[in-house]
């Protein structure tokens, strides 16, 4: 079948993320230098608008390229079918949970397995074009993939840092794309610490979490998804498992572009950050009103995609979270276990412990009031259960809602 492809426009500039300062978006960049934060891309809406409304994505590609006009090195991507997941609705969950609606986006669909794949396929590609050959990657296990994959396919070579306790599923992905794979002893902090040395040593790019600003274009196309699929309205909340944030600030920054694309109005979602009770900055430093989080100490969590103890984009986290009414909850392992059983009874879908984590989160929403009976949510599966399998630790005795 033949899809319509789309000649994208350049990235018009890249912005500090803290004061606002622009620098020019030609050249391969990693944080601002006016503040040392992250840098997000803008685009011309007032150029791309006319042509990119949502009767002019009917006949376009089925994956996250489809939104071209929004992303960077669109003339040129390479693909291996990212993006463009299911949204699977669950009334046996709803009713559980106790709203009126769960849709599940179901990223256990991406190539690799995870929504790690969206970043990656667009970062990488964006790096390739501006003239990167060979990276860092520290990663707790998925990004790493990711990285891997894309790499791989877009002739870029990777250099995988994971801990020693990555999945060993997820390391057997990274060798099978051809990565050099780095195991370190120590924490996710560690990795970050070696992968940045050897980056300075030997020249490669430094691709770590949002200290380069095409992650998050790739990533924020769960939320262009999720409206196109709705019928161009957003849902009450989304509750979206959140560990380095990434995924989180990139759907806040695509809400305000498709506002002034003209395809929804100023409402927003509820945001929604899920986090593990043994690793939980974020929740910590909503409940204590800071702008900022504190490091974690002692990370405590299987499921890996939640355990990161310090959080280089908190403060967007925070505002996203406090602009939109949202909030954010912590959920113990044993009850993310519990709750991978609970979605997979309800749903048919096996997912990993961070989408279960979401799922559970709706519940204590709704018992603590902070979701409402009539609500209608989106619950974000950001990997399949597959690469958790054999690392799960005992379920928490039964206490979910029951229909």
């Amino acid at each position: 079948m033949q899809h319509r492809q789309v000649k994208a426009p350049r990235p018009a500039r890249l912005e500090c993320t803290r004061c606002g300062g622009s620098s020019a978006a030609d050249a391969l960049a990693t944080v601002s230098r006016c503040c040392g934060m992250p840098l997000f891309v803008h685009y011309d809406v007032d150029a791309i608008r006319s042509g990119f409304r949502p009767a002019d994505l009917a006949g376009r590609r089925p994956d996250l390229w489809r939104y071209a006009e929004v992303l960077p090195a669109a003339s040129s991507p390479v693909s291996l079918g990212e993006g463009f997941t299911p949204l699977v609705d669950s009334p046996a969950l709803a009713a559980r949970a106790g709203v009126r609606r769960i849709w599940i986006k179901n990223e256990g669909r991406n190539p690799t397995g995870t929504f790690k794949d969206r970043g990656a396929s667009v970062a990488l590609a964006r790096a390739r074009e501006l003239g990167v050959t060979e990276i860092a990657a520290p990663s707790s296990g998925n990004a790493a993939a990711a990285a891997a994959t894309y790499g791989a396919a877009l002739g870029i070579r990777v250099h995988a840092f994971v801990p020693l306790d990555a999945s060993p599923a997820v390391c057997e992905q990274i060798l099978a794309s051809g990565a050099d794979l780095r195991r370190v002893s120590g924490s996710f902090l560690k990795c970050g610490t070696e992968a940045a040395a050897a980056a300075r040593k030997h020249g490669w790019f430094l691709y770590a979490t949002l200290r380069e600003p095409y992650r998050v274009e790739g990533k924020k196309t769960m939320a262009y998804e999720i409206v196109e699929q709705l019928g161009f309205r957003v849902p009450d909340a989304l509750i979206y498992p959140t560990g380095g944030t990434t995924g989180f600030v990139a759907m806040w920054k695509a809400f305000d572009e498709m506002e002034r694309l003209g395809w929804i109005g100023a409402e927003r979602p509820r945001m929604i950050a899920v986090q593990a009770e043994g690793c939980a900055p974020i929740v910590r430093a909503w409940e204590r009103g800071a702008d900022r989080t504190e490091p974690w100490g002692d990370v405590r969590t299987y499921a890996s995609g939640l355990g990161a103890p310090t959080v280089f984009a908190d403060f967007l986290a925070l505002r996203a979270i406090r602009e939109s009414g949202g909030g954010a909850v912590a959920i113990p392992d044993p009850v993310m276990a519990e709750w991978v059983g609970i979605v997979g009874r309800d749903t048919g879908l096996f997912v990993s412990p961070e989408g279960a984590a979401a799922a559970a989160a709706v519940a204590r929403l709704r018992d603590a009031g902070r979701l409402a009976e009539t609500d209608q949510v989106v619950v974000f599966a950001t990997a399949t259960g597959l690469k958790y399998v054999g690392r799960a630790p005992r379920p928490a005795a039964p206490h979910g809602r029951t229909p």
